[in-house]
Formats: structure tokens, sequence, C-alpha cells
């Protein structure tokens, strides 16, 4: 029998640490966020530029270039950071 050994560095995907009551407002302040009619737009722009383009499978859509990009160059601003981008700056 092969012992498992897990795996120590944590995952990118780790639940921040947050009393109950903090998280349940975060889950709010995140569901309002994402379903406003900005986000919306940009969400289904997304979609269809999916379905028009299948080959891109795995890239993020860009709304600021108007193109597909990786997804760590695109959340992160290409290295930029998010700190300063506005919603000037997008494309729907």
């Amino acid at each position: 029998m092969t012992a498992f050994k897990l795996r120590s560095h944590p995952s990118p995907f780790k639940k921040q640490k947050l009393s109950p009551k903090a998280a349940k407002a975060k889950a709010t302040r995140d569901l309002a966020a994402a379903n406003t009619d900005d986000r919306k737009a940009k969400r289904a722009d997304s979609q269809k530029k999916h379905r028009e383009s299948p080959s891109k499978k795995g890239q993020d859509y860009d709304h600021k270039s108007g193109t597909f990009k990786s997804v760590k160059a695109n959340r992160g601003n290409d290295g930029e950071g998010t700190k300063k981008e506005g919603k000037k700056n997008y494309r729907v």
C-alpha cells in the first residue's frame, strides 16, 4: 500500500479565513457586484465571443483591449495590478 503525502503549499483557490458573519456579508457583496448591469453585459459579451471562437478555450476575453488573453495576464492587468483600471477603459 502506498502512502499519499498531502501537498504543503496552499491552494490558489483556498477560502479566506473569515468569521461566519463576515463570510456571509462578503458573499452578499460579491453576488451584488456580479449581478450589476455592467457585469451582466460583460459576462454575456464574453460568452458570445467564446461561442464565436471556440479555439480560445482556456483564455479570458479582455474587454479593455478587445482581445483574448491568458487568465494571468487579463486579471492581473498585464503585470500592472488592478488599481489603475477604471470603467472608462472597457468596451462592451
